[in-house]
């Protein structure tokens, strides 16, 4: 049932807890943010990675625009929110078999980070 995965996966980012957002992920997972940077692969490495994520955005929260489901995926639409920062950011996220997440894309409106992060800096 992928949209109750999708929705127990959003509730661990809602918390901002590394640790119950890389539970859902397989051992060998994979998160890249696509942003000149290579992909976390690993459990260990999407904990981290996502760890950073929250120290970079200490207020994060999200809106979802939408979300559109498949057999073994999801592809969600949202913006990143923390304090006066705002950014869109589009992820595919598929999922295994034994119902764990196996890779999760994110692509990042880079010009629109880069805007909000200045703004936020002034």
């Amino acid at each position: 049932d992928i949209p109750a995965i999708a929705e127990r996966y959003f509730a661990a980012w809602a918390e901002r807890d590394p640790d119950a957002i890389a539970a859902l992920h397989t051992h060998d997972t994979l998160f890249w943010t696509r942003m000149d940077a290579e992909p976390a692969v690993g459990r260990d490495a999407v904990r981290a990675a996502f760890g950073d994520i929250f120290d970079m955005f200490p207020e994060f929260g999200f809106e979802t625009y939408r979300v559109r489901y498949g057999d073994d995926h999801w592809v969600l639409d949202w913006a990143l929110l923390s304090g006066d920062i705002r950014f869109d950011c589009l992820d595919l996220v598929e999922v295994s078999s034994d119902g764990l997440v196996s890779r999760k894309d994110t692509f990042i409106d880079a010009a629109q980070m880069q805007d909000a992060l200045n703004r936020a800096a002034r």
